[in-house]
């Protein structure tokens, strides 16, 4: 088939390489001259793992190509992706829809046939009823079916969810567009992935609901980490004894610094907004939002009270800025928040993360980068773990506390177990234990 991906940021370039991958014919547009250069050079513009070599290997076999002229590839396309950005909306935390309705139009105006154009972005309910709307404003004389299809992609293991998918949802109650979708992702039901087909708008919603959902599970459980402190208890064991309940699960039940990221906190902002508009409010998610907001600065507090409440002219080493490992993505991670505590309170802050550095420091400029763990570390009266990187699960913990004016961790991820490392020398402080 011929797919055309409107869209070469995070979801369009993992979905368009995944589905070249399956035998796909798939070019992908951008707007953005510069990042097409960079993907004709084979750099690419977000680290995900895997994903370089991936796209070098479709980009030889002929069957991934990238370019800026939208007209030109949605010609003859059978299936056109729109996968641009849904940032939140300023003032009222609304998905800012202006490039899908820009693509959308621009769709219009190029297409010469029947095609089925499918939402990948995450959208608000409703959203593919004003896309089918402009559609058919502008294109009266096509049969252009409109269909939505979330992602659910995890950064950092985006291949693997696209290949190996808990489930694919599909909204559409048009029977030829269905059947458009089921030869798109023929590759994956022929190994049984579930596909679940739905209306359009509970396709929508269903995206808001799982992000929602899991962002309600990671709150959760760093409240009750916090109640884990105070009474003396060990939130990794109360997550174990949980998560293996199969009405629970085990996943997202990992006490830390709050969720970040470009999904969480972007969503659940979205879902309140569509809840409030339609006047049935989800008072868990807001919530979910108001804690965890609060929790990132909280666990800024708590590494100044690891400095025995005095942060004034000390210096702490700060190792991870990523919302999570495995990706460079510094959008609403835990560590924009903590640092700025650290700094408002008169700290010196050094910092160190395998990936996130360069995005960091447009963020972050009044912090000094480091080349690695140790060298942040050096001189510094407190060093943090707000990532849990893999090159920070291994760490020398006597060389660390040898480079340190004071041995003092705040293990924010619960990466080590606290007998070793006081056992190293440091005063030792994590999460919920």
């Amino acid at each position: 088939m011929k797919i055309t991906m409107i869209g070469s940021g995070y979801v369009g370039l993992v979905s368009g390489a995944c589905f070249s991958d399956f035998g796909h014919d798939v070019v992908c547009v951008d707007k953005d001259e510069s990042k097409i250069a960079a993907l004709h050079a084979g750099r690419m513009p977000i680290y995900e793992p895997g994903l370089e070599q991936l796209v070098a290997s479709n980009v030889a076999a002929g069957r991934l190509t990238f370019t800026a002229d939208l007209a030109g590839a949605v010609a003859g396309a059978d299936a056109i992706f729109i996968a641009v950005g849904t940032p939140s909306r300023r003032g009222d935390g609304h998905a800012d829809l202006t490039y899908v309705f820009e693509a959308t139009r621009e769709i219009a105006a190029a297409v010469t046939g029947p095609v089925v154009v499918v939402t990948k972005s995450t959208v608000p309910v409703g959203t593919g009823d004003r896309v089918e709307e402009i559609l058919r404003e502008e294109r009266p004389d096509l049969e252009i079916a409109v269909v939505s299809n979330p992602e659910f992609l995890r950064e950092g293991a985006a291949i693997g969810d696209f290949k190996r998918p808990d489930r694919i949802v599909i909204g559409t109650e048009d029977e030829a567009a269905r059947q458009v979708m089921r030869d798109v992702y023929r590759p994956l039901y022929m190994n049984e992935s579930p596909i679940l087909f739905t209306g359009r708008r509970t396709s929508e919603l269903i995206k808001y609901a799982a992000n929602a959902f899991l962002a309600t599970k990671i709150t959760f459980i760093n409240e009750i980490a916090d109640l884990c402190e105070a009474v003396g208890a060990n939130v990794q064991d109360v997550s174990r004894g949980i998560g293996l309940d199969n009405r629970i699960g085990g996943k997202f039940l990992h006490a830390g610094p709050g969720y970040g990221g470009s999904c969480f906190p972007k969503d659940t902002l979205a879902l309140l907004k569509t809840a409030e508009d339609y006047e049935t409010p989800v008072r868990i998610v807001e919530a979910v939002v108001s804690v965890n907001d609060t929790r990132k600065r909280a666990m800024g507090r708590k590494i100044i009270k690891a400095l025995s409440e005095d942060a004034k002219g000390k210096t702490v080493a700060i190792l991870g800025l990523t919302f999570k490992p495995n990706t460079d993505d510094m959008r609403d991670a835990p560590s924009l928040a903590i640092v700025q505590s650290l700094l408002d309170a008169g700290a010196i802050v050094r910092a160190y993360d395998p990936e996130g550095m360069e995005a960091a420091k447009a963020m972050m400029p009044d912090i000094t980068y480091c080349k690695s763990p140790y060298e942040a570390a050096a001189d510094a009266d407190a060093v943090a773990i707000v990532t849990e990187w893999d090159i920070f699960r291994a760490l020398d913990l006597k060389r660390l506390a040898g480079v340190m004016t004071a041995p003092v961790m705040v293990d924010l991820r619960n990466v080590y177990r606290p007998e070793d490392v006081r056992r190293a020398g440091f005063a030792y402080s994590s999460v919920g234990r």
